[in-house]
């Protein structure tokens, strides 16, 4: 993986936050920025799908593959927040569960 300078101005509170992480985790700046990055966009990824999913953008796989995880941990992550994703009618429904019956 190449990686890129990165150059930030942040808090003085945010600092004292990284270097307490430094101290904890045993690394230096540049390591413990990237890790916080790699942490806080994954996580935000997650919460962007599951925002996407529930709005009915974007499908459930889709939804998966935005957030870089699997589709169990994405169930795991819908069935956590209580995002409700399906949205069809009692009678969508019923008409897909016909269907599918007669998929061989």
């Amino acid at each position: 993986m190449a990686f890129k300078p990165l150059c930030a101005r942040v808090p003085e509170e945010i600092e004292q936050y990284l270097t307490e992480f430094m101290k904890l985790e045993g690394v230096d700046k540049s390591t413990a920025v990237r890790k916080i990055l790699e942490r806080g966009i994954l996580e935000w990824r997650k919460e962007r799908a599951l925002e996407l999913l529930g709005k009915g953008k974007i499908t459930f796989t889709r939804a998966a593959e935005m957030a870089g995880v699997s589709l169990w941990e994405m169930l795991e992550l819908v069935r956590d927040r209580k995002i409700e994703w399906v949205h069809l009618s009692p009678e969508e429904i019923e008409r897909e569960f016909k269907l599918a019956k007669n998929v061989p």
